[in-house]
Protein backbone atom coordinates (compact mmCIF):
# COMPACT_ATOMS: atom_id res chain seq x y z
CA UNK A 1 0.00 0.00 0.00
CA UNK A 2 1.71 3.17 -1.19
CA UNK A 3 0.94 6.14 1.03
CA UNK A 4 0.59 9.76 0.03
CA UNK A 5 3.88 11.66 0.42
CA UNK A 6 4.39 15.30 1.32
CA UNK A 7 5.73 15.63 -2.23
CA UNK A 8 2.21 14.81 -3.49
CA UNK A 9 0.60 17.72 -1.59
CA UNK A 10 -0.12 21.24 -2.86
CA UNK A 11 1.27 23.25 0.06
CA UNK A 12 1.35 26.81 -1.29
CA UNK A 13 -0.60 29.04 1.11
CA UNK A 14 -1.66 26.06 3.26
CA UNK A 15 -1.14 25.48 6.96
CA UNK A 16 0.53 22.07 7.35
CA UNK A 17 0.54 20.18 10.65
CA UNK A 18 3.69 18.02 10.86
CA UNK A 19 3.87 15.37 13.57
CA UNK A 20 7.58 15.17 14.34
CA UNK A 21 9.58 13.15 16.85
CA UNK A 22 11.23 15.77 19.03
CA UNK A 23 11.40 13.46 22.06
CA UNK A 24 15.00 14.52 22.64
CA UNK A 25 17.18 13.70 25.65
CA UNK A 26 17.44 16.57 28.13
CA UNK A 27 19.94 17.28 30.90
CA UNK A 28 18.49 17.36 34.46
CA UNK A 29 16.29 20.42 34.82
CA UNK A 30 14.98 20.15 31.28
CA UNK A 31 16.69 23.23 29.87
CA UNK A 32 19.55 21.72 27.86
CA UNK A 33 19.25 19.28 24.95
CA UNK A 34 22.02 16.66 25.07
CA UNK A 35 21.43 15.36 21.50
CA UNK A 36 19.71 17.19 18.65
CA UNK A 37 19.75 14.16 16.30
CA UNK A 38 15.95 13.85 16.18
CA UNK A 39 15.51 17.53 15.43
CA UNK A 40 18.04 17.35 12.59
CA UNK A 41 16.29 14.26 11.19
CA UNK A 42 13.09 16.30 10.70
CA UNK A 43 14.77 19.29 9.02
CA UNK A 44 14.40 18.08 5.39
CA UNK A 45 10.62 17.77 5.74
CA UNK A 46 10.26 21.11 7.57
CA UNK A 47 12.42 22.91 5.01
CA UNK A 48 10.53 21.31 2.12
CA UNK A 49 7.19 22.55 3.50
CA UNK A 50 8.58 26.07 4.02
CA UNK A 51 10.07 26.15 0.50
CA UNK A 52 6.67 25.14 -0.91
CA UNK A 53 5.09 28.21 0.69
CA UNK A 54 3.36 26.59 3.65
CA UNK A 55 2.90 27.85 7.17
CA UNK A 56 4.26 25.05 9.38
CA UNK A 57 2.85 23.77 12.68
CA UNK A 58 5.07 21.21 14.43
CA UNK A 59 3.86 18.88 17.18
CA UNK A 60 5.61 16.30 19.33
CA UNK A 61 5.61 14.69 22.73
CA UNK A 62 8.60 14.99 25.06
CA UNK A 63 9.19 12.61 27.93
CA UNK A 64 6.40 11.16 30.03
CA UNK A 65 4.53 13.98 31.76
CA UNK A 66 1.50 11.68 32.27
CA UNK A 67 -1.11 14.14 31.12
CA UNK A 68 0.07 17.03 33.32
CA UNK A 69 2.03 20.18 32.59
CA UNK A 70 5.66 19.80 33.62
CA UNK A 71 8.13 22.66 33.11
CA UNK A 72 11.03 20.19 32.80
CA UNK A 73 9.38 18.65 29.71
CA UNK A 74 8.48 21.87 27.91
CA UNK A 75 9.19 22.20 24.19
CA UNK A 76 10.82 25.63 24.76
CA UNK A 77 14.45 24.37 24.59
CA UNK A 78 13.53 22.37 21.46
CA UNK A 79 12.12 25.51 19.85
CA UNK A 80 15.33 27.41 20.58
CA UNK A 81 17.49 24.64 19.09
CA UNK A 82 15.22 24.34 16.04
CA UNK A 83 15.40 28.09 15.41
CA UNK A 84 19.19 27.84 15.52
CA UNK A 85 19.23 24.90 13.07
CA UNK A 86 16.70 26.47 10.68
CA UNK A 87 18.25 29.92 10.86
CA UNK A 88 14.87 31.56 11.41
CA UNK A 89 12.51 32.34 14.32
CA UNK A 90 10.34 29.58 15.76
CA UNK A 91 7.32 30.52 17.86
CA UNK A 92 6.66 28.16 20.77
CA UNK A 93 2.97 28.02 21.63
CA UNK A 94 1.83 28.09 25.28
CA UNK A 95 -0.25 24.93 24.66
CA UNK A 96 -1.17 22.61 21.77
CA UNK A 97 -4.91 23.39 21.58
CA UNK A 98 -7.22 26.30 22.34
CA UNK A 99 -8.02 29.80 21.11
CA UNK A 100 -4.65 31.24 22.13
CA UNK A 101 -2.87 28.62 20.02
CA UNK A 102 -5.23 29.05 17.07
CA UNK A 103 -4.46 32.79 17.09
CA UNK A 104 -0.77 31.98 16.48
CA UNK A 105 -1.52 30.39 13.08
CA UNK A 106 1.73 30.67 11.06
CA UNK A 107 1.79 32.57 7.78
CA UNK A 108 3.60 31.14 4.74
CA UNK A 109 7.26 30.55 5.63
CA UNK A 110 6.67 30.74 9.40
CA UNK A 111 7.05 27.98 12.00
CA UNK A 112 4.93 27.36 15.10
CA UNK A 113 5.97 24.65 17.57
CA UNK A 114 3.15 23.41 19.80
CA UNK A 115 3.72 22.72 23.47
CA UNK A 116 4.19 19.08 24.57
CA UNK A 117 1.23 17.01 23.32
CA UNK A 118 1.40 14.73 26.35
CA UNK A 119 0.63 17.59 28.74
CA UNK A 120 -2.90 16.44 27.84
CA UNK A 121 -3.91 12.89 28.80
CA UNK A 122 -6.24 12.95 25.78
CA UNK A 123 -3.23 12.61 23.43
CA UNK A 124 -2.32 9.07 24.49
CA UNK A 125 -6.02 8.21 24.96
CA UNK A 126 -6.62 9.12 21.29
CA UNK A 127 -9.56 11.27 22.41
CA UNK A 128 -11.81 12.31 19.48
CA UNK A 129 -12.51 15.83 20.77
CA UNK A 130 -8.81 16.50 21.39
CA UNK A 131 -8.04 15.07 17.92
CA UNK A 132 -10.62 17.40 16.37
CA UNK A 133 -9.07 20.42 18.12
CA UNK A 134 -5.60 19.53 16.80
CA UNK A 135 -6.98 19.06 13.28
CA UNK A 136 -8.76 22.44 13.40
CA UNK A 137 -5.33 24.14 13.38
CA UNK A 138 -4.37 22.98 9.87
CA UNK A 139 -5.34 22.39 6.24
CA UNK A 140 -3.26 19.24 5.69
CA UNK A 141 -1.47 16.70 7.90
CA UNK A 142 1.99 15.13 7.58
CA UNK A 143 3.46 12.42 9.81
CA UNK A 144 7.26 12.43 9.90
CA UNK A 145 7.56 10.68 13.28
CA UNK A 146 8.27 7.04 12.42
CA UNK A 147 9.39 6.46 16.02
CA UNK A 148 5.80 6.97 17.20
CA UNK A 149 4.02 5.30 14.25
CA UNK A 150 3.33 2.19 16.34
CA UNK A 151 1.21 4.26 18.76
CA UNK A 152 -2.46 5.00 18.04
CA UNK A 153 -2.53 8.44 19.66
CA UNK A 154 -4.51 11.57 18.80
CA UNK A 155 -1.63 13.18 16.89
CA UNK A 156 -0.62 10.01 15.02
CA UNK A 157 -4.04 8.51 14.20
CA UNK A 158 -7.04 10.30 15.75
CA UNK A 159 -6.77 13.70 14.08
CA UNK A 160 -6.41 12.16 10.60
CA UNK A 161 -10.17 11.52 10.55
CA UNK A 162 -10.67 15.30 10.63
CA UNK A 163 -8.23 16.40 7.90
CA UNK A 164 -8.74 16.14 4.11
CA UNK A 165 -5.29 14.65 3.38
CA UNK A 166 -2.68 12.87 5.51
CA UNK A 167 0.76 12.20 4.04
CA UNK A 168 4.12 10.78 5.03
CA UNK A 169 7.02 13.17 5.55
CA UNK A 170 10.39 12.66 3.89
CA UNK A 171 11.83 10.77 6.89
CA UNK A 172 8.76 8.54 7.17
CA UNK A 173 8.90 7.95 3.40
CA UNK A 174 12.50 6.79 3.68
CA UNK A 175 11.73 4.44 6.58
CA UNK A 176 8.84 2.81 4.71
CA UNK A 177 10.90 2.54 1.52
CA UNK A 178 13.90 0.74 3.01
CA UNK A 179 12.18 -1.34 5.69
CA UNK A 180 9.55 -2.32 3.12
CA UNK A 181 12.12 -3.33 0.52
CA UNK A 182 14.16 -5.36 3.02
CA UNK A 183 11.18 -7.31 4.33
CA UNK A 184 8.93 -7.59 1.26
CA UNK A 185 11.07 -7.48 -1.88
CA UNK A 186 14.70 -8.07 -0.92
CA UNK A 187 17.60 -8.76 -3.26
CA UNK A 188 18.92 -12.23 -2.45
CA UNK A 189 20.63 -13.77 -0.59
CA UNK A 190 18.79 -11.93 2.19
CA UNK A 191 19.88 -12.41 5.81
CA UNK A 192 18.80 -11.14 9.22
CA UNK A 193 21.15 -10.64 12.15
CA UNK A 194 19.35 -10.56 15.48
CA UNK A 195 20.92 -9.97 18.87
CA UNK A 196 20.05 -8.56 22.25
CA UNK A 197 19.20 -10.02 25.61
CA UNK A 198 15.88 -11.80 25.29
CA UNK A 199 14.23 -14.21 22.88
CA UNK A 200 10.89 -12.96 24.22
CA UNK A 201 11.61 -9.46 22.83
CA UNK A 202 12.21 -10.83 19.33
CA UNK A 203 9.81 -13.79 18.95
CA UNK A 204 7.55 -12.04 16.43
CA UNK A 205 10.57 -10.68 14.55
CA UNK A 206 12.14 -14.15 14.29
CA UNK A 207 8.89 -15.74 13.10
CA UNK A 208 8.19 -13.00 10.53
CA UNK A 209 11.73 -12.68 9.18
CA UNK A 210 12.05 -16.46 8.91
CA UNK A 211 9.50 -16.24 6.08
CA UNK A 212 11.65 -13.68 4.25
CA UNK A 213 15.33 -14.41 4.82
CA UNK A 214 17.70 -17.10 3.58
CA UNK A 215 19.73 -17.12 6.80
CA UNK A 216 18.89 -15.99 10.33
CA UNK A 217 21.98 -15.22 12.44
CA UNK A 218 21.53 -15.09 16.21
CA UNK A 219 23.92 -13.42 18.66
CA UNK A 220 23.81 -11.76 22.05
CA UNK A 221 22.41 -13.27 25.23
CA UNK A 222 19.30 -14.51 23.41
CA UNK A 223 21.48 -17.15 21.70
CA UNK A 224 21.97 -18.99 25.01
CA UNK A 225 18.29 -19.82 25.42
CA UNK A 226 18.55 -21.57 22.03
CA UNK A 227 21.78 -23.35 22.95
CA UNK A 228 20.35 -24.55 26.27
CA UNK A 229 17.29 -25.82 24.40
CA UNK A 230 19.69 -27.83 22.25
CA UNK A 231 21.20 -29.37 25.36
CA UNK A 232 24.43 -27.36 25.44
CA UNK A 233 26.05 -26.09 28.65
CA UNK A 234 25.42 -22.37 29.22
CA UNK A 235 27.06 -21.80 32.62
CA UNK A 236 25.93 -18.52 34.18
CA UNK A 237 24.87 -17.07 30.80
CA UNK A 238 21.52 -15.31 30.63
CA UNK A 239 18.85 -17.89 29.72
CA UNK A 240 15.07 -17.47 29.62
CA UNK A 241 14.10 -20.83 31.09
CA UNK A 242 10.41 -20.36 30.27
CA UNK A 243 11.24 -19.78 26.59
CA UNK A 244 13.25 -23.00 26.11
CA UNK A 245 10.29 -24.93 24.60
CA UNK A 246 9.67 -22.04 22.19
CA UNK A 247 13.38 -21.92 21.24
CA UNK A 248 13.28 -25.65 20.52
CA UNK A 249 10.18 -25.19 18.36
CA UNK A 250 11.83 -22.34 16.43
CA UNK A 251 15.01 -24.37 15.87
CA UNK A 252 12.99 -27.30 14.54
CA UNK A 253 11.03 -25.11 12.13
CA UNK A 254 14.02 -23.06 10.94
CA UNK A 255 16.44 -25.96 10.40
CA UNK A 256 19.73 -24.96 8.77
CA UNK A 257 18.38 -21.46 8.08
CA UNK A 258 19.28 -20.66 11.71
CA UNK A 259 22.89 -19.89 12.70
CA UNK A 260 23.96 -19.92 16.36
CA UNK A 261 27.35 -19.21 18.01
CA UNK A 262 29.80 -22.12 18.05
CA UNK A 263 32.35 -20.48 20.35
CA UNK A 264 32.09 -17.85 23.05
CA UNK A 265 34.05 -15.28 25.01
CA UNK A 266 33.34 -16.07 28.66
CA UNK A 267 34.12 -14.43 31.99
CA UNK A 268 33.27 -15.08 35.63
CA UNK A 269 31.89 -11.59 36.14
CA UNK A 270 29.99 -8.94 34.23
CA UNK A 271 32.39 -6.01 34.13
CA UNK A 272 34.69 -4.14 31.75
CA UNK A 273 38.12 -5.72 31.42
CA UNK A 274 37.09 -8.92 33.24
CA UNK A 275 39.49 -11.82 32.78
CA UNK A 276 38.13 -13.82 29.86
CA UNK A 277 38.77 -16.76 27.56
CA UNK A 278 37.42 -18.26 24.34
CA UNK A 279 35.64 -21.61 24.74
CA UNK A 280 33.45 -23.94 22.71
CA UNK A 281 31.83 -25.38 25.86
CA UNK A 282 30.81 -22.84 28.50
CA UNK A 283 32.06 -23.98 31.93
CA UNK A 284 30.09 -23.75 35.16
CA UNK A 285 30.57 -20.44 36.94
CA UNK A 286 31.22 -18.47 33.74
CA UNK A 287 28.95 -16.50 31.45
CA UNK A 288 29.16 -15.83 27.72
CA UNK A 289 29.54 -12.10 27.02
CA UNK A 290 30.46 -12.13 23.32
CA UNK A 291 30.67 -14.42 20.30
CA UNK A 292 34.05 -16.06 19.71
CA UNK A 293 36.44 -15.79 16.72
CA UNK A 294 35.16 -18.93 14.90
CA UNK A 295 31.59 -17.60 15.12
CA UNK A 296 32.72 -14.18 13.92
CA UNK A 297 34.39 -15.79 10.90
CA UNK A 298 31.30 -17.86 10.07
CA UNK A 299 28.99 -14.86 10.39
CA UNK A 300 31.33 -12.65 8.33
CA UNK A 301 31.31 -15.20 5.49
CA UNK A 302 27.50 -15.21 5.32
CA UNK A 303 27.36 -11.39 5.52
CA UNK A 304 29.94 -11.06 2.73
CA UNK A 305 27.84 -13.21 0.37
CA UNK A 306 24.59 -11.34 1.06
CA UNK A 307 22.70 -8.82 -1.06
CA UNK A 308 20.28 -7.65 1.67
CA UNK A 309 21.01 -7.46 5.41
CA UNK A 310 18.57 -6.67 8.22
CA UNK A 311 20.27 -6.12 11.57
CA UNK A 312 18.69 -5.59 14.98
CA UNK A 313 20.62 -6.09 18.21
CA UNK A 314 24.27 -6.53 19.32
CA UNK A 315 26.27 -9.76 19.36
CA UNK A 316 27.44 -9.37 22.96
CA UNK A 317 27.78 -6.94 25.84
CA UNK A 318 29.23 -4.40 23.42
CA UNK A 319 29.17 -1.51 25.91
CA UNK A 320 31.87 -3.31 27.96
CA UNK A 321 35.31 -3.77 26.43
CA UNK A 322 36.67 -6.21 25.36
CA UNK A 323 33.21 -7.78 24.83
CA UNK A 324 32.46 -5.44 21.91
CA UNK A 325 34.68 -7.40 19.49
CA UNK A 326 31.95 -9.52 17.93
CA UNK A 327 29.51 -6.65 17.47
CA UNK A 328 32.15 -4.37 15.94
CA UNK A 329 33.34 -7.17 13.62
CA UNK A 330 29.78 -7.76 12.39
CA UNK A 331 29.28 -4.01 11.94
CA UNK A 332 32.42 -3.80 9.79
CA UNK A 333 31.37 -6.85 7.76
CA UNK A 334 27.92 -5.38 7.11
CA UNK A 335 29.41 -2.01 6.14
CA UNK A 336 31.89 -3.56 3.73
CA UNK A 337 29.50 -6.13 2.20
CA UNK A 338 28.16 -3.87 -0.55
CA UNK A 339 24.68 -5.19 0.32
CA UNK A 340 21.56 -3.15 1.01
CA UNK A 341 21.80 -2.85 4.79
CA UNK A 342 18.94 -1.82 7.08
CA UNK A 343 19.76 -1.35 10.76
CA UNK A 344 17.07 -0.90 13.41
CA UNK A 345 17.24 -0.38 17.15
CA UNK A 346 19.26 1.94 19.36
CA UNK A 347 21.93 -0.59 20.35
CA UNK A 348 22.64 -1.54 16.73
CA UNK A 349 22.95 2.13 15.84
CA UNK A 350 25.42 2.65 18.71
CA UNK A 351 27.37 -0.36 17.45
CA UNK A 352 27.79 0.97 13.91
CA UNK A 353 28.79 4.34 15.34
CA UNK A 354 31.41 2.78 17.61
CA UNK A 355 32.73 0.86 14.59
CA UNK A 356 32.87 4.15 12.65
CA UNK A 357 30.79 2.85 9.73
CA UNK A 358 27.49 4.78 9.99
CA UNK A 359 28.05 6.35 6.57
CA UNK A 360 28.34 2.89 4.94
CA UNK A 361 24.93 1.64 6.10
CA UNK A 362 22.09 2.02 3.59
CA UNK A 363 19.47 2.93 6.17
CA UNK A 364 19.53 3.35 9.96
CA UNK A 365 15.99 3.38 11.32
CA UNK A 366 14.99 6.23 13.63
CA UNK A 367 12.29 4.16 15.34
CA UNK A 368 13.34 1.52 17.87
CA UNK A 369 9.96 0.11 18.87
CA UNK A 370 8.37 1.03 15.54
CA UNK A 371 11.08 -0.68 13.48
CA UNK A 372 10.80 -3.82 15.66
CA UNK A 373 7.03 -3.93 15.10
CA UNK A 374 7.51 -3.35 11.36
CA UNK A 375 10.06 -6.20 11.22
CA UNK A 376 7.56 -8.31 13.16
CA UNK A 377 5.10 -7.89 10.31
CA UNK A 378 2.68 -5.80 12.37
CA UNK A 379 0.67 -2.96 10.85
CA UNK A 380 1.75 0.38 12.34
CA UNK A 381 -1.36 2.45 13.19
CA UNK A 382 0.34 5.75 12.30
CA UNK A 383 1.20 4.41 8.84
CA UNK A 384 -2.11 2.65 8.20
CA UNK A 385 -4.01 5.89 8.93
CA UNK A 386 -2.25 7.86 6.17
CA UNK A 387 -4.03 8.53 2.88
CA UNK A 388 -3.37 5.97 0.17
CA UNK A 389 -2.13 7.13 -3.24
Amino acid sequence: MAKLSIRDLALQGKTVFIRVDFNVPLAPGGQEITSDKRIRAALPTIKYALEQGAGVILASHLGRPKGKRNAEMSMAPVGAKLAELLGQPVTVAPDCIGAEVAALKPAAGQVLLLENLRFHAEEEANDPEFSKQLASLCDVYVNDAFGTAHRAHASTVGMIAFVPQAAAGLLMDKELQWLGKATQNPDRPCIAILGGAKVSDKIEVIVNLAKVVDKLIIGGAMAYTFLKARGEATGKSLVEEDKIPLALELMNSLGDKLMLPTDHVVAAEFKAGAENEVVTVIPEGKMALDIGPATIAAYEAVVKASKTIIWNGPMGVFELKPFDTGTVAVALAVANSGAVSVVGGGDSEKAIKSAGVSDKITHVSTGGGASLEFLSGLVLPGVAALTEK
